[in-house]
């Protein structure tokens, strides 16, 4: 039996946020170059959007490339920028004939131009598609779209736009990226490693957290119904007690 005939479809999360790890580790094991091991974790990406289509979730954030990814060896950089752009082109028929919407966040400054383009023209494309959103976090971190937010509302402030009463929770949320995005409520991480590494900090607050020792080019359609219903077998109290929850219910 598969895992997601165990899913029970009423508590399936809306916001699913991965950080795709393990392709340099695969291809070590498999005595190859790391490009190759990120040309094999194309296809897990693949399985996970079939994957969060078939369960029904809404949203689908993925950590494409952070802004630390830029430190790495120049030809490693190239050589994914270049397999981005071929991607997003051989995919774009796939993603549409399934209506599959896609977003962007990040720095799109520090992308190079033919990158913004290809992207750019696959989102307009897609625009209008209202099954699963994929959001692709591309030459993103955290801290990098919290002060940028910051920046924007002292603006604001000093133009009288808002004051400092009217931050809140709700306001900052609208300076962010995933402004009008509900919050991931799980986020999985392949390859074993257990940290954040500066992906949603602000939106993972809440999260469930799942890590699995699985390299990302191993992960596949299971791995994430797998996940899925990890995440429906906890219980999610936010601050408050069992016994709490239990009276709501």
């Amino acid at each position: 039996m598969s895992f997601f005939d165990t899913i029970d479809k009423a508590k399936v999360p809306q916001h699913v946020a991965v950080i795709m790890d393990g392709n340099g580790r695969w291809a070590a094991q498999h005595g190859t170059d790391r490009i190759f091991g990120h040309q094999q974790g194309v296809e897990s990406v693949r399985n996970a959007i079939k994957a969060a289509t078939r369960a029904g979730i809404k949203y689908l954030t993925i950590y494409a490339f952070s802004t630390e990814n830029w430190n790495r060896p120049r030809f490693e950089v190239e050589a994914l920028m270049s397999l981005l752009v071929n991607v997003v082109k051989a995919e774009a028929d796939e993603l549409d004939k399934n209506n599959v919407c896609l977003k962007i966040i990040g720095d799109r400054d520090s992308l190079p131009k033919k990158v913004i383009k290809e992207t750019d023209k696959m989102v307009a494309r897609l625009s209008k598609n209202n099954g699963l959103t994929v959001i692709m976090a591309l030459s993103y971190s955290a801290r990098w779209e919290i002060i940028n937010a910051v920046k924007s509302i002292a603006a604001d402030v000093k133009k009288g736009k808002i004051s400092t009463e009217d931050i809140s929770h709700e306001l900052f949320d609208s300076y962010l990226s995933t402004a009008n995005i509900p919050d991931p409520e799980l986020m999985i991480r392949t390859s074993g490693e257990r940290r954040l590494s500066n992906f949603l900090l602000w939106q993972l607050a809440y999260a469930e957290l799942y890590f699995t020792p699985k390299l990302w080019p191993d992960f596949t359609e299971e791995d994430f119904f797998e996940a899925i219903c990890n995440f429906q077998q906890r219980e999610r109290r936010f601050g408050m007690t069992s016994e709490q929850l239990k009276k709501r219910m």
